[in-house]
């Protein structure tokens, strides 16, 4: 549970920089940003359901594609669902979003994994 509430405080803290930058993705407040963050993270413990051996297969045969469209569809669906998360340019605001999360958030990860405040 612990896990889940870290990586859902990550995100958030992810979403609110990407609100920052010209992707147009619009988070109103702190507030909606845990909340989109919460269903990015659930969305993604589905996936993370699923077989290592299955995703990282898909992963290899799609060369990253699967992935890259399940985050996709995860972040509009946030953005859909949540009040104050705004899409500004549709599917192409989704696409910049998704690929900006996953890099800020792998960041984020990396630097509390390094000061020990994430277990690896």
């Amino acid at each position: 549970m612990t896990g889940f509430l870290i990586s859902v405080v990550v995100i958030a803290i992810s979403l609110l920089i990407i609100s920052r930058l010209p992707l147009g993705v619009d988070v109103d407040n702190p507030v909606v940003a845990l909340i989109a963050g919460a269903i990015i993270g659930a969305f993604n413990g589905i996936w993370g359901l699923f077989p290592n051996w299955f995703r990282t297969t898909s992963a290899i045969i799609s060369l990253g594609l699967i992935p890259l469209i399940g985050s996709i569809i995860v972040f509009g669906l946030a953005a859909w669902l949540v009040q104050g998360f705004r899409l500004r340019w549709g599917i192409w605001s989704a696409i910049l979003g998704a690929i900006a999360l996953s890099i800020i958030n792998s960041i984020l990860v990396f630097i509390l994994r390094q000061t020990g405040l994430v277990p690896l």
